[in-house]
């Protein structure tokens, strides 16, 4: 438990506990080592990497602890450190968007899910956009919370606005990792204006750990020159973003336009400046009331019912009896001589029919039913 004060004067015990957590890693597409977590129990919840985040620290923090507890609450919550941040690799690292989403695919993978929900944070938005645009046959659901369409370069109109982003990018590369907080300061107060000093204090603290100047310069640089204005209209999953009103770092406006994007997209604004919303605010609750209605749940427990294997293609039923066998999707799809993207996306329809949540889940109700006996 840790003791804080309040905005409004009360003393709030914080109860900083958390599930057991495992940390993992994996390797993306150029080698560059990415650390993973893993915890809780329930449907999959994948968050897309945003900035300012350090596996080892994050639950510890004033003000992530209450997102990751909302996040992880009555589901598996897998999240991860972008590259040069926090637990993963941060020397000799390129940074670019494409570089992102290729970290969240390594995840993703080394996780071993097939379906899932997702949530993008921020400039996790954006990464969160594309995966679900290239992969749409994963994810099930889309969360994105104070997301951009384009990035500060990328919507910067004159020559002016892009000499302020170089300025603020200098900014970041000289005075990140001073023992000095005041050059820290100026985002901390972008991101939380009506926290705490604890709270102030605390984020500038997670900020210089989290990265290195030269890294935190590179991390930045490529999301403002992020774009997904031509990604988002491919996103075929229900999908629920949510806005801070009053936002400083990400506009409102850039919320709105993405969710206008996204077919059939649900936009909910909250009334707050702050782009971390905080537990004590109203917005708070809207949000968490919000998370849980639109996230799919656990099936009530007790006896499951009878797989509805009729639904199935006859190829479908192929794939199902090897799946059932323990069969990777590379020797099913050499088995059956069909691409092992194929086999992916027969094992994510199958899912979706049967009204399973996993693989493991279609393993173990298939041999239920009588299947995977033949291997």
């Amino acid at each position: 438990m840790k003791e804080t004060r309040g905005s409004y004067g009360f003393v709030a015990f914080l109860d900083m506990s958390h599930p057991t957590e495992q940390i993992r890693f994996c390797r993306s597409a150029d080698g560059v080592r990415i650390a993973y977590a893993v915890s809780g129990d329930g449907l999959p919840l994948v968050k897309a990497a945003n900035w300012v985040t350090h596996l080892d620290h994050d639950w510890h923090s004033p003000t992530w602890h209450h997102w990751l507890t909302a996040l992880n609450r009555g589901r598996s919550l897998v999240r991860y450190d972008p590259r040069g941040c926090g637990l993963s690799d941060r020397l000799k690292v390129d940074f670019s968007f494409e570089k992102y989403v290729e970290d969240l695919e390594a995840v993703v993978e080394a996780a071993g899910l097939e379906r899932f929900a997702l949530f993008g944070f921020a400039g996790g938005g954006v990464i969160a956009v594309a995966y679900a645009a290239r992969h749409p046959e994963r994810v099930s659901h889309l969360v994105l919370y104070g997301p951009f369409v384009r990035g500060r370069f990328a919507r910067s109109t004159t020559p002016e606005q892009l000499a302020e982003e170089e300025a603020l990018l200098r900014l970041i590369e000289m005075g990140w990792g001073k023992d000095d907080p005041s050059f820290r300061q100026l985002f901390v107060s972008q991101f939380l204006p009506d926290a705490t000093a604890e709270q102030w204090r605390s984020f500038n603290e997670l900020m210089c750990l989290s990265a290195s100047p030269q890294n935190a310069t590179g991390l930045m640089r490529a999301w403002f020159a992020s774009d997904v204005s031509a990604l988002a209209p491919l996103v075929r999953c229900p999908t629920l973003v949510l806005h801070p009103r009053g936002a400083i770092r990400v506009p409102f406006e850039e919320g709105r336009a993405l969710a206008g994007l996204i077919p059939s997209a649900r936009f909910l604004p909250l009334d707050s400046r702050n782009l971390i919303l905080l537990e004590h605010e109203p917005a708070w609750q809207q949000l968490t009331e919000a998370l849980e209605a639109f996230l799919p749940s656990a099936p009530s427990p007790g006896a499951p019912g009878e797989l509805r294997l009729e639904e199935l293609s006859a190829r479908e039923k192929e794939v199902l009896e090897l799946v059932a066998q323990g069969l990777p999707n590379t020797e099913i799809a050499r088995r059956l001589g069909i691409h092992e993207k194929t086999a992916r996306n027969h094992l994510s329809s199958i899912l979706t029919k049967l009204d399973l949540h996993s693989r493991a889940q279609a393993i173990v109700r298939a041999r239920e039913a009588g299947l995977g006996m033949s291997g």
